[in-house]
């Protein structure tokens, strides 16, 4: 359902101004529509409703609260909440292509670490560099590497080594 809101905006500023209060006039069995400041009691809408089907008076009480002043209180709301939706989606726009590219290089990123923590480097055989008779165990337990070696195996896996 498409709705003419300008169509209907004019229709309600051209309306009964005022809150419109629904009753039931016994006298003449039907439902009226009248608005408080009107001191004559005019109607605004006097109604027995459909061969006085038994809605007439939820019908009067649904059309008092759907008065100019409520529907215009709703275009309002409607058209502050389309002109948010319109804001939001221009910046949703506006942000997507860079979002895009962010995405692109974290999956890039991560795709690149995977492979660098994949890699593993073979050591060569460490060398006791401590044989003095007098050192302890503990002192013949120290072992080094060969730097020419180690830089080789990191050279190798494609690790770079600063000098």
């Amino acid at each position: 359902m498409t709705i003419d809101k300008q169509a209907l905006r004019q229709l309600a500023e051209r309306a009964t101004k005022g809150p419109w209060r629904a009753f039931s006039d016994i006298g003449t069995e039907t439902y009226a529509i009248h608005t408080r400041r009107d001191k004559r009691c005019g109607n605004v809408i006097k109604w027995a409703g459909f061969d006085c089907q038994k809605n007439a008076k939820a019908n009067a009480e649904f059309i008092a609260a759907a008065n100019p002043a409520t529907v215009l209180a709703l275009l309002d709301e409607l058209e502050h909440y389309k002109s948010r939706e319109e804001r939001v989606t221009k910046l949703v726009m506006d942000n997507s292509t860079s979002w895009d590219a962010l995405y692109k290089k974290l999956e890039a990123a991560e795709k690149h670490i995977a492979e660098l923590e994949a890699r593993s480097v073979i050591l060569p055989e460490p060398i006791s560099v401590l044989h003095r008779r007098d050192f302890t165990d503990a002192h013949r337990a120290i072992y080094a590497y060969p730097e020419a070696e180690v830089n080789a195996a990191l050279a190798a896996a494609g690790i770079k080594v600063k000098e």
